[in-house]
């Protein structure tokens, strides 16, 4: 259990900006945890919409489980996910997730999705293409685990608000770092899962509506607790 900490109100204060603002963000898209795991590891550097083509080839030629992708020849599937780009590459990984599911977890999913958190991310991280971000996708979206996502736009928001960890070069398990160290993240309590579920969400949402690469700092819920912004729109 984190604990209580200025980070935390901090986090916590932003977070609740973020439900005000935006809403319920209802994340992942997706029926079940393999569409999920197959979307999570289809997404990497794809436009959503590329992805959703992809998947809906998958479901129609009825390569729809980890079986299904464990004897489908990858040339065939690299073919069902070509629109979500990398198609080749994207093949390999999604055969290699379900060859490791199925020869080590007997094909069954929930089996071994339901480990503690730590293993599960300890041996998704040890599969062909799953990367961290990836593996904390899988975790919080598919598992129902806390574990908090990391991406290009949680890292652009919080190098602007001054959050960003104290590190010369910062990875992304020091950006996680300030989450979990202040946090509550039981794999337990579904509340947490949520917490973290939704949080990642609603920075991804605010990326896109005010915090892109060219900021829109003006009427941003962040704005008078944003150094950035301030700074933008003092200089404006």
């Amino acid at each position: 259990m984190a604990k209580e900490t200025p980070m935390a109100a901090r986090l916590m204060d932003v977070y609740h900006r973020f439900q005000v603002a935006y809403g319920p963000q209802h994340w992942w898209p997706g029926e079940g945890p393999f569409e999920i795991i197959a979307g999570a590891i289809l997404t990497q550097s794809a436009a959503w919409t590329n992805v959703e083509m992809a998947l809906a080839n998958m479901r129609a030629a009825g390569c729809w489980s980890l079986e299904a992708v464990h004897q489908l020849p990858e040339a065939e599937l690299a073919n069902l996910v070509r629109s979500s780009g990398y198609f080749n590459a994207k093949a390999r990984k999604l055969k290699a997730f379900a060859a490791h599911v199925t020869l080590n977890h007997q094909g069954d999913l929930d089996r071994f999705l339901s480990q503690p958190t730590g293993p599960l991310r300890e041996e998704l991280l040890s599969i062909h293409g799953i990367g961290e971000e990836t593996a904390d996708d899988i975790i919080v979206y598919a598992a129902g685990k806390p574990s908090f996502v990391i991406d290009s736009y949680t890292r652009r928001i919080m190098d602007r608000m001054g959050i960003a960890p104290d590190a010369a070069r910062p990875k992304y398990g020091d950006y996680q770092a300030v989450f979990h160290d202040n946090l509550p993240h039981d794999d337990n309590l579904t509340q947490d899962a949520r917490l973290f579920n939704e949080f990642h969400a609603l920075w991804d949402r605010h990326a896109k509506e005010a915090c892109g690469k060219t900021p829109h700092c003006e009427g941003c819920c962040l704005l008078d607790i944003c150094p950035t912004g301030r700074s933008l729109t003092t200089d404006s």
